[in-house]
């Protein structure tokens, strides 16, 4: 589910991921890649637990948004599991959703995966 620092870095090099900072300190990341090969998707965002509850997720999706907006992308896409609260973080943010995905074969198993998407 997460990559290695060598592939993490080679994602900030090609302009995928980014890490948040707060007063030069390292808060979050934020990681995507392409659906389809056509559709950003939203791999991963994750913040610090001290960063959390501040606005700084919901910014560095706006601000995602935007840069991918300006990439010319008029859908992107995100995905948690049913039993994550970030699909309620997600809709907030007009996000809906597309469908899901179950992962239940031996050595892979996990709750229903949901993915949403948000028109630019």
């Amino acid at each position: 589910r997460h990559l290695s620092q060598d592939a993490f870095e080679r994602k900030v090099r090609e302009e995928m991921a980014w890490i948040l900072y707060v007063d030069d300190t390292p808060a979050g990341v934020l990681r995507w890649g392409m659906f389809w090969d056509t559709i950003p998707f939203l791999n991963l965002i994750f913040l610090d637990e001290k960063y959390r509850r501040m606005g700084l997720g919901r910014w560095a999706m706006y601000f995602w948004e935007s840069w991918m907006k300006r990439q010319g992308y008029g859908l992107i896409m995100v995905s948690t599991q049913v039993d994550e609260q970030a699909q309620h973080f997600y809709r907030k943010l007009g996000y809906r959703d597309m469908g899901a995905i179950a992962m239940d074969f031996p050595g892979y198993q996990q709750p229903l995966e949901m993915f949403l998407g948000k028109v630019l």
